[in-house]
């Protein structure tokens, strides 16, 4: 059966119209994008493709971006992304709608990392935001969505996605940190860098905003006592992510913008712990977004998957990377599907023998096998 897509709306579109037809469009695709329980017939090849979005993240090296003191790119790293923008060109996230269509045949919904956007050559949309890890301390500049410059911007950005008919499905977003921190003002810090985020998630119509939890990126362990082990310390770091997470929701769910928590590191490094919190939350406007391949270790690679199938509705990170040996990509998305997952595969390669551009165009072959 053919694909056939709606043809992309007019230049002078409203913008709104668009954002308002694409969330209908979005809840009437999943839903029939899904077989009716007790159906088991084959998806349409049209139907899978609804289930699909180009993720920025696998192509950064592609994307203008403002230097980092130090530099966060090793020379080696430096090279290869200049050879890639020798191969696909240099772009910037005002490009990727269009970057979508070329590269990823009807594909019409994207994930956007946080980390690229912005006008680079524009200071006022930025701020400079210094962290440390491993002792290793960097400064970074930042998009603030607060900014003038920055909500002008992200007009230009629902436009442009208004222009090609493609959305933003999800933003994979690093910049609230300190979500759990014990230190008060931090933790209120990161909370109110989230808002601003979200609001900026509804202005250009994103269903999803990835928050991490923040905190140690290796949890504190259980220490011994005469009768058995106890974790006290591991608990005052899931109390501030629960009373976090739930004042976020509150805000997303005002604003129609889920908030997510993905396996990335710290306390969402073990998915019982994603699960405790979201169970405290308890919001209708917080879940999980799970990846493929972030785990600690291989027995996560499906058992991890399964934990957090009952709070996972709207994405997943579909992830090819060679850190673990035979992962079965297809095994993964069928593990969703049979679960009762309707929500959306973005395509996530980390690393392997590819780069990034031929990663997900690899990956989609394999979701879509597994659909």
């Amino acid at each position: 059966m053919p694909t056939t897509f709606p043809p992309a709306i007019a230049h002078g579109a409203d913008r709104r119209a668009f954002l308002k037809g694409t969330a209908l469009a979005a809840g009437a695709g999943l839903l029939a994008a899904a077989p009716a329980a007790g159906d088991t017939r084959p998806l349409a090849d049209s139907e899978k493709l609804t289930r699909i979005a180009a993720n920025t993240y696998p192509i950064r090296p592609l994307f203008k971006r403002r230097p980092s003191t130090p530099p966060a790119a090793s020379a080696a790293a430096a090279a290869s992304a200049d050879e890639m923008k020798k191969k696909y060109g240099e772009i910037t996230l005002l490009d990727f709608p269009q970057f979508t269509i070329d590269r990823f045949p009807s594909v019409r919904k994207m994930d956007l990392w946080s980390s690229l956007f912005g006008d680079v050559t524009d200071d006022s949309m930025f701020v400079k935001v210094t962290t440390t890890r491993d002792g290793r301390t960097t400064e970074n500049w930042e998009f603030d969505p607060a900014a003038a410059a920055s909500k002008k911007w992200l007009g230009q950005l629902t436009d442009r996605m208004a222009r090609t008919g493609v959305s933003c499905h999800h933003v994979s977003n690093n910049a609230p940190r300190n979500i759990s921190d014990l230190d008060a003002s931090l933790r209120r810090a990161g909370i109110s860098v989230a808002k601003t985020w979200l609001d900026a998630c509804a202005t250009i119509g994103a269903k999803s905003m990835r928050v991490n939890t923040g905190g140690p990126r290796i949890v504190p362990g259980a220490t011994a006592t005469t009768n058995y082990p106890r974790n006290d310390e591991v608990v005052k770091y899931i109390r501030n992510a629960v009373e976090s997470f739930r004042e976020m929701a509150d805000y997303g769910g005002k604003l129609g913008v889920k908030v997510t928590i993905e396996n990335h590191w710290g306390l969402s490094a073990d998915p019982m712990n994603m699960r405790i919190i979201l169970d405290e939350v308890n919001h209708p406007y917080c879940e999980a977004s799970p990846d493929f391949c972030n785990w600690e270790h291989e027995y996560m690679l499906y058992h991890g998957l399964q934990a957090l199938l009952p709070y996972t509705h709207t994405t997943v990170h579909a992830k090819y990377w060679n850190r673990w040996e035979n992962v079965d990509l297809q095994r993964c998305v069928r593990l969703m599907i049979n679960g009762g997952f309707k929500g959306v595969f973005a395509l996530e390669y980390e690393d392997g023998p590819w780069d990034g551009v031929e990663g997900a165009q690899r990956l989609m072959k394999e979701v879509l096998a597994g659909l």
